[in-house]
């Protein structure tokens, strides 16, 4: 009665997750992609696409430097006194400072940016 239960080999597992997936994706793409799309895209002005960018931008600095201020952190707790361990540390948290910088002189360079363009916050394009 046991030998009824007996687990499927890896490649037949494997098989059966690809054809769920494929049963499920393909039907949600075609809906996805067949359905109205609407009227407008996304249409912006020049100052919203700058500023839209500029939020991205910092968003990313900011994560990427905080991540690096954590894998920094840990390794120099994590280091025993081992010298190249605490030097990697080192060049990491400079990584993370350097990120916050950037995130900090993000709207700075974004206003320099506009500047060159000649694009002014009234709007326009």
């Amino acid at each position: 009665m046991l030998s009824r239960f007996r687990p499927r080999p890896a490649a037949a597992r494997q098989l059966m997750r690809c054809g769920l997936r494929l049963v499920f994706t393909i039907p949600m793409t075609a809906v996805l992609l067949l359905a109205d799309p609407p009227v407008v895209w996304a249409v912006a002005t020049i100052p919203e696409v700058i500023s839209n960018l500029r939020d991205e931008v910092v968003g990313l600095l900011a994560g990427l430097a905080t991540l690096f201020l954590t894998f920094g952190g840990l390794r120099y707790l994590m280091a025993g006194g081992d010298p190249g361990e605490v030097e990697a540390s080192k060049r990491a948290l400079k990584a993370a400072a350097i990120g916050y910088g950037l995130a900090i002189l993000a709207p700075v360079l974004v206003a320099v940016l506009k500047q060159i363009v000649g694009v002014d916050e009234g709007g326009g394009q």
